[in-house]
């Protein structure tokens, strides 16, 4: 988990610290945010592959990780105007629908269509 988390987060923010250095804090803070949101998301697959959790508690705990990591990333990064409680909601939304995506898409991906690919067809 530490090696998933650690290199992205390490690389980015290398560069991130790179722009901050040559003027550019902008594009240093989104950078210092690809970063912590690579890292968080890495490092955060693993509980995917506890096999004595249920998907509910997977679930959870990864909502949870990606509460604390990934929501004030997109807080911080710059990327969204805050100058209203709505704008603050509005980011609060984004990051719940497009987890709320993301987790239906590799959900299916993981138990639709990863187990027909792996199953031999059927002799006739």
């Amino acid at each position: 988990m530490l090696l998933r988390a650690g290199i992205p987060l390490v690389i980015m923010t290398a560069i991130g610290i790179a722009l901050f250095a040559q003027g550019k804090p902008d594009d240093g803070r989104a950078t210092l945010a690809v970063g912590v949101i690579a890292a968080a998301v890495s490092g955060a697959s693993v509980i995917y592959q506890i096999e004595t959790w249920s998907m509910r508690t997977q679930t959870l705990v990864h909502f949870v990780i990606m509460g604390v990591t990934v929501l004030p990333a997109l807080l911080l990064s710059g990327w969204f105007a805050l100058d209203t409680p709505w704008h603050y909601l509005a980011v609060i939304g984004v990051f719940l629908g497009v987890g709320v995506l993301l987790w239906a898409f590799f959900f299916v991906v993981v138990t639709r269509i990863l187990p027909r690919r792996s199953t031999p067809p059927a002799a006739t």
